[in-house]
């Protein structure tokens, strides 16, 4: 619960943070600002992911106890590759200093800075869920988005440059975890060379696959703003990189607070039980995904054109929705290849279907920036997006839901979930066009009125069972309190007194 929690924080916050960000900025310096970050992005993938991946897959409380050669080695090669990056940075920073913060050596600079931040903070975060300490992964959590809203806030509105914001993500990100080093440690054993060899190639065989198909796919995102950039502006670049950013949090946010804890639980079931119960883990695990995910892109659909007018900044309107809406069936196909298909060759350690999927939709993407803005204009981009993140979805579905090794699914809970998010639109279709306010409440009270009978009637995912067992064990302490036995005030006269 206290995962959950944290991402509901992170996910509130880091909204307000962006549009924030954007308003300070403006929308030219903001799509500088969308596209740096993109490029922070593909630098922590390429340099950090691989041991990110490898800490949720290897690392857990039992083997910081058996094991500690698997956290020296990423302690290790975290810092050999983070002390690489931040020369990167002072170089950058030296070349930049006669130009100004809008020099590209400046944002080259910046972008290293926000990298390292990203790649520390991630890493820590990955260490306390794969420990399964909430609380210090809550603590964590509230600590880096208090540090990055007082300094990349306060930061945009003393020296809005998109350099010195760069800078204070990095930095806000590198304080957190730097704040919480002491609870993070693990006891102090004596290094071995050999183990540490040892795991670094594991790390390196698990891992690279991953990274290679997550690079492309930050890649796309990296691609397509610099496209729209090159082609309209960064002022247009700017309404593409808000509408990208508000549309993958809205839908991805729980979906990375559910893989956290999902994919945990498949991990330990094969430390337990094996690799079938780890599998049967993750076949319940899409269930669940789907089931949670699915409505969370039609209501983001339903509320759009009241978000739009309640909360976004005056100078994106217009083109914040038109961008979002062509988005969001793109970013819903990236979250199930997250959080529901990946999880499948990470537990099998066979990872390079993972990278052939994503070569493959970066090939339909860029072949779309090619064929359609010139039909569509800058709305092509859009759809030239979601076309490679649904390519790549389904050749990936069709290697996990084929052949020997397929996976078996809750295919009753995916598809009474597709009907209840089908029959949710319809209610929901003619409510969106209301005044902004009535259309956002009717709209959450509605999509969750209709949703939840559904899920209650169905049992969908199995989140009605999982309910009422938490509700029984709560009541289970009040009910065996209320059925102790009364004493009897006769009872009471039979008591010996010592005091008469």
């Amino acid at each position: 619960m206290a995962v959950i929690c944290a991402f509901i924080l992170n996910a509130g916050l880091n909204f307000v943070l962006g549009l924030l960000i954007a308003k300070l900025l403006g929308p030219a310096e903001f799509g500088l600002f969308a596209l740096a970050t993109a490029g922070a992005v593909v630098a922590n993938t390429v340099l950090f992911e691989w041991l990110r991946l490898s800490a949720t897959r290897f690392y857990s409380a039992r083997v910081r106890a058996q094991e500690p050669w698997i956290r020296q080695g990423l302690d290790r090669a975290y810092a050999v590759m983070g002390v690489a990056l931040f020369v990167a940075a002072l170089v950058c920073a030296a070349l930049g200093v006669g130009s100004g913060p809008g020099s590209r050596a400046a944002i080259l600079a910046g972008t290293a800075i926000a990298a390292l931040g990203i790649g520390i903070f991630d890493y820590h975060a990955a260490l306390a869920r794969a420990r399964f300490d909430g609380g210090l992964y809550f603590r964590l959590v509230a600590v880096k988005n208090g540090l990055a809203f007082g300094l990349m806030a306060g930061t945009a509105w003393l020296l809005p440059q998109p350099a010195w914001v760069l800078a204070a993500a990095g930095l806000s990100q590198f304080l957190a975890a730097a704040l919480l080093w002491r609870p993070m440690r693990d006891p102090v054993t004596p290094r071995l060379r050999v183990r540490l060899a040892e795991t670094w190639r594991l790390f390196v065989a698990y891992g690279l696959p991953l990274i290679a198909a997550n690079a492309v796919y930050q890649l796309m995102p990296f691609l397509n703003r610099g496209t729209i950039a090159a082609q309209a502006g960064l002022a247009e670049a700017g309404y593409f990189a808000l509408a990208a950013d508000v549309t993958t949090r809205s839908i991805g946010t729980l979906g990375t607070a559910l893989d956290l804890l999902l994919f945990q639980f498949a991990v330990r079931a094969e430390e337990e039980e094996g690799r079938a119960a780890a599998e049967a883990q993750i076949g319940r695990n899409v269930g669940t995904v789907v089931a949670l995910l699915l409505p969370c892109a039609v209501g983001f659909w339903a509320i759009l054109p009241a978000l739009q007018a309640l909360a976004v900044p005056d100078a994106y309107r217009g083109p914040f929705a038109a961008y979002a809406g062509l988005m969001i069936p793109g970013f819903f196909f990236l979250a199930m290849t997250n959080f529901a298909l990946n999880p499948v060759f990470q537990i099998r350690r066979k990872t390079l279907p993972v990278v052939a999927a994503a070569v493959i939709g970066l090939a339909v993407d860029a072949l779309g920036l090619w064929l359609l803005p010139p039909v569509m204009g800058p709305e092509g981009i859009a759809v030239a997006q979601t076309l490679g993140l649904a390519v790549a979805t389904l050749i990936l579905a069709v290697r996990t839901l084929t052949g020997p090794q397929r996976l078996r699914l809750p295919w009753r809970d995916i598809l009474m979930a597709g009907l209840a998010c089908a029959v949710m639109a319809l209610c929901l279709s003619p409510v969106r066009h209301l005044e902004p306010v009535p259309a956002l409440a009717s709209s959450l009270a509605l999509g969750i009125l209709v949703y939840g009978a559904f899920t209650w009637t169905f049992d969908i995912a199995g989140l009605r069972s999982l309910i009422a067992a938490r509700w029984a064990e709560r009541r289970g302490p009040a009910r065996q309190a209320s059925a102790a036995p009364a004493i009897d005030v006769a009872e009471l006269d039979a008591i010996p007194n010592d005091s008469h």
